[in-house]
Order: structure tokens, then C-alpha cells, then sequence
């Protein structure tokens, strides 16, 4: 799959696991991209913020990612840093229980299940393991997310692939755009700009 660049802004509508939305606008620098978002939504009968600013390096890895969220329990925030070979810090400590992970998936987002899709590339038919820095949104815990993405053919045009995150005993096929951002994330959420 050949990857656009990053539009300037996209968004999306949560639906079905949470009730919600979801913005972001992208930035180039020197090769490296820059992103800033929000996501509101109800969850569970849990509301939420989630902000997040997050660095992408010149191959599309995560290097760093500063997320922040507001509940009615409080306030709080959590820094991710990556060396871009698999090695993190949260907070400034390291956190080997995330090595291996090249980049991070937040709870609270769609747009960040396009990090492995756009440096893997992969055919129709091939697939590859993603393992993530995951990022919960109510308490901002950084775990590690076993993933795993299968390309699968164009649907109108459009790329797809079977995801799946074992841990939730979660399964979807994800179509994506041209610029390699989620377009149907079933039971999560759909682009709409």
C-alpha cells in the first residue's frame, strides 16, 4: 500500500463502545510529523478528555507521546518516549515491559491504529505482529497490547486488514484511506471528515 501524506486534520465519530468524538491535526517537520488531538466520550457511563501530542519519527515510529485526559475522578497526564528500536520510558523511568513496541495505541483513539499500518506497507495477504504501548484513557495505565494485522483486499478502493488484539478477545476488519487513516474501525469509530 502506498501512504499519502498525513491530511491536514481528520476526525472521527465514536460510536457503539463509547459515545463520543474524536479530532486531530497533523504537522511536518523536517521529515518528522507532530500530531495534537482530543477525544470527549462516555463510556461505560464514564465521561472522559483525552489530549495527546505525539511525535512521530521520519519511518512513522513513535518517539514520543504526552497524553493528558480529565475525569471526574481528576486530572492527570503521562509522558511516553521511545528510542525508535523497541525501548520506552513512561514518565522518564524505563518500562521494559513495553520492549519491542515501536509504537503507541491509545484507548481513546482511532486515528492511532494508522502507526504500524503506514511504515509496514504489507501486500494483500501478508501480516505482521504490532505490539503497542497502550495507553488507557480513564487512569492513563501504560500497558503492553499484543496486535496483530493481516492485509486483506481493496474494499471500494479502499485498504483493509484484519486486526486483532488478543488480549480483548477483539477481532475487526479495519478499512483504511489513501493517507493510511482508519476509515471503519467497527464498534469503535467511523472518519467523518
Amino acid at each position: 500500500m502506498t501512504v499519502a501524506e498525513f491530511p491536514k486534520t481528520a476526525a472521527w465519530q465514536h460510536r457503539d463502545a463509547r459515545t463520543g468524538f474524536e479530532v486531530a491535526y497533523f504537522e511536518s517537520r523536517d521529515g518528522e510529523q507532530f500530531i495534537e488531538g482530543c477525544t470527549t466520550a462516555v463510556e461505560a457511563g464514564v465521561s472522559w478528555i483525552v489530549r495527546y501530542a505525539i511525535g512521530l519519527d521520519a519511518a512513522g515510529r513513535t518517539r514520543w507521546a504526552r497524553i493528558s485526559h480529565r475525569t471526574a475522578a481528576g486530572d492527570g497526564e503521562v509522558l511516553v518516549e521511545a528510542d525508535g528500536a523497541g525501548h520506552w520510558t513512561v514518565d522518564g523511568r524505563p518500562a521494559s515491559h513495553l520492549d519491542g513496541c515501536l509504537d503507541v495505541d491509545l484507548e481513546s483513539s482511532a486515528l492511532t491504529n494508522a502507526f504500524p499500518v503506514r511504515p509496514l506497507r504489507l501486500s494483500v495477504g501478508a501480516e505482521a505482529e504490532a505490539p503497542a504501548a497502550y495507553v488507557r484513557a480513564v487512569d492513563l495505565t501504560v500497558e503492553r497490547l499484543e496486535q496483530r494485522y493481516v492485509r486483506v483486499p481493496d474494499s471500494d478502493g479502499r485498504p483493509g486488514y484484519d486486526y486483532t488484539a488478543p488480549a480483548f478477545d477483539f477481532a475487526a476488519r479495519l478499512v483504511y484511506e489513501a493517507d493510511g487513516l482508519v476509515r471503519d474501525y467497527p464498534g469503535i469509530a467511523i472518519r467523518v471528515a
